[in-house]
Parts: structure tokens; sequence; C-alpha cells
């Protein structure tokens, strides 16, 4: 994933000064919900949409405001939650395992093509369209962006003068840096070729990641910008001048073969919702007060007028 950290950060202060990836318990169970099926509302020869999500809390919650979205318009819907990274479930929809998954679209076309130094919403969803698999298609990129950031505490950033990634290169061979386990896969050879950077040490830390960097278990490490913990913490996402990171807009991810005009008109209003303000109001909801994801997710639909 790959994400805009001005744009973060101010939704951020906005949602605690207002008193308002992180936390909850993950879904990790299987689970089916289904809607009485309408002739408008059913997927392509009536077969039940299976919504998907990758295995970390903001993910499981969009899956969740799809799920009920769709099932709002009498769409029979299956629930297949918190099943693993990208590497795993991009198959399954191309298979047509899973009908619709939430994806970020900068984070996938990385995927598809890491060479790829598209950085822009536009620019990205454009590549993004020529490289997947003919069987899959994205529908509307929301406003809504959660992007990777290299993070740091406050008092690194002061004692090492970090403002950028760049500035990272005096340093990293004496830092740990942190992220979720594919992070060092993904990530990196680009470092290295892009900012010249060389850590002493990757560790896996996924979701405790933020927490890991205040308590100095990493140096550094790979927090998604809606994170509430960056504020929480006191921690600095360093600015990214060389784009390794782009857009990373949540995007509705679907079989076509699965998909009918109901189910893609359904999930281009929630794009058009979603916003990172949002996003981030949703998962302090979910990562620091600890709602049910499904409860926070069915708030945010019936405030919008979508279920």
């Amino acid at each position: 994933m790959r994400r805009i950290i001005t744009t973060a950060a101010v939704a951020l202060t906005a949602v605690f000064t207002l008193g308002a990836c992180g936390g909850g318990d993950p879904l990790d169970t299987t689970s089916s919900a289904s809607a009485a099926p309408s002739a408008s509302g059913s997927a392509a020869g009536g077969a039940k949409v299976v919504v998907g999500s990758a295995n970390f809390p903001e993910n499981v919650l969009l899956a969740s405001i799809y799920s009920q979205a769709l099932q709002a318009k009498g769409v029979q819907v299956e629930e297949k939650f918190n099943i693993g990274s990208r590497e795993v479930i991009y198959d399954q929809v191309k298979s047509g395992a899973l009908t619709v998954l939430p994806e970020y679209n900068g984070g996938l076309l990385s995927f598809l093509d890491p060479k790829s130094t598209a950085a822009s919403t536009d620019d990205v969803n454009t590549e993004l369209k020529s490289k997947l698999a003919t069987e899959l298609e994205i529908l509307d990129s929301s406003p809504a962006q959660d992007n990777d950031s290299l993070t740091v505490s406050k008092d690194t950033a002061t004692k090492n003068s970090l403002t950028t990634i760049e500035d990272l290169a005096k340093v990293a061979k004496d830092f740990v840096v942190g992220g979720p386990p594919e992070f060092k896969k993904r990530r990196e050879a680009q470092f290295k070729d892009v900012y010249g950077i060389t850590f002493k040490e990757w560790k896996p830390t996924g979701d405790t990641t933020a927490d890991a960097i205040k308590s100095d278990a990493v140096q550094v490490g790979n927090v998604f910008t809606t994170d509430p913990k960056i504020l929480i913490n006191g921690l600095v996402s360093l600015q990214d001048p060389k784009n390794v990171f782009s857009a990373q807009n949540v995007t509705p991810l679907v079989n076509k073969a699965g998909a009918n005009d109901t189910v893609r008109t359904t999930l281009n209003a929630i794009s058009a919702k979603l916003d990172t303000n949002a996003l981030v109001d949703l998962m302090k909801r979910v990562a620091v007060d600890k709602d049910d994801p499904p409860a926070v997710a069915k708030d945010w639909l019936t405030q919008n007028g979508l279920a």
C-alpha cells in the first residue's frame, strides 16, 4: 500500500481535535450473510457475491461496508474476511473464488509492476487497468487514501534530523525497520535503488508497528497513515519526495463474471462518499474505541444513505 502522508495527517488532527490501521480484533473465521435477493440485485446468474478482505482491520472494515451495502440492494452476499495478504487474495479474485475485494490502487499496481513510477491517482489507475488480469476490473476509486509511510519517533527524527525518507540514508545501516511480514520482499530493492537505503535488519511487526517504534524495538516502520497511533504516539511520518509510495486510493477490485450492474453501481456509490477524513474517523472507532467493525460500517452506511 502507498499513502499520501500530508492528507492523512491533516485528517488525523481534525479527528482528534473534535475529540474523536491498526487495532480491533481481526476476524479469524469465515462467515456468510445474505439478504433476500431481488431480480436486479442478484449477481450474474443468481449466484452469491463473495466479498473478501485482507488480514488487517481497515480492510475488514471496508469489506463489511461493501457487504452490507450490497445486501441492502438485495444482493446475496457471502463474507470471507481476514484471508491474508495481496499475494494470497489476488489470485482468489482472479479465479472467481472471491467476487469483490477492497483494494488500494497504488499498492495493487506495485504488486503487479514493481518498477512502475506512476504516482497520481489518474496515472496509477490508467496503468493499473492495463496490467490487471483480463478476468478483473477496478471500479471507481474513492477520494479516501490510506498511504504507506516510513515513520519514526519524534526523538529519532529530532536526533537524526530526519524529515524525508532520503534523510534515512545516513543512518539506516544502524536502524531496524518494521512492517508487515511481506514488507521486506515488496520494498527492500526499491528503497535501495531509489534512495540508497540499506537497513540493519527487517522485522515483521504487523499491526504492532507503531507501538514497536514508540518502544524503540524498531527505529523506523511502515505505518499506514490512517492509523490513529501516529498521533497518539507522537510519531513522525517521513516525506517521500521520490514517490516510492504512490497514490493509495481505496478502490474496489471485482471479478468481471461475478459482478453485475447492481454490484458495480453500489460499490461506486460507496467510493463517491468515502473520503480520507471519514476513513480516519472510522479507524479511530475500530482501533482505539474497539468498536465492532460491522457496527461501525453500518453506522457509516446509514449516515450516508447507503443502507
